[in-house]
Formats: C-alpha cells, structure tokens, sequence
C-alpha cells in the first residue's frame, strides 16, 4: 500500500510498482468474468464490472495511482458475481450445493 502525500485525509493508493498481487487478481478475474454464460442473470453485472477491472487496471499498468478501497470493491463484487454464477448453474443443474 503506498500512501499518497498529494491526498489529505489518509487515503490510500495502489500503484504498479508495489502491488503485483493485486495485478494479477485483477487479471483473474477479468478471464473468469469473461467465461460468465451469457445466458446468466450474472452477465450483465460482469461485463460492467469488467469494464471497470480493466480500467483499473490500465491505470496501474501505466503507473497512475488507485484507490486501494477501489480495488477491494472492485475484486470483492467479482468474486460475488461468481459466486453468484456458479449457485445459479447449479440450481439449473440440479445440484445441490
């Protein structure tokens, strides 16, 4: 986490120097998003949120700085709608949990 002195009120940044790890989640869940059915209730969320991931991850990609509490939204909603996508398959399968 890098704290960026030109924000007052201790917000806190990403960059691309020092979170690799949040680089690679980023890309993770960009390629799991994509494999969402398109026949899913979840679809339209994840092509949204996708939208976003690859913004962010642009941004740090060329050394701009992002709101780590943007980042932690970002990747938390992902790993919802997938959670939200696979209870739905299964449900259409048959299978319970």
């Amino acid at each position: 986490m890098v704290a960026c002195p030109a924000h007052a009120g201790g917000t806190s940044f990403l960059n691309h120097m020092n979170e690799k790890p949040h680089l690679e989640l980023i890309r993770l869940l960009l390629v799991r998003l994509e494999r969402i059915s398109a026949d899913s209730h979840q679809a339209h969320q994840a092509s949204g949120l996708r939208g976003s991931l690859f913004e962010a991850l642009e941004k740090l990609e060329r050394g701009q700085p992002v709101q780590r509490s943007k980042i932690e939204k970002l990747t938390a909603n992902g790993f919802r709608i997938l959670e939200d996508a696979i209870t739905e398959k299964r449900r259409w399968k048959g299978i319970q949990a």
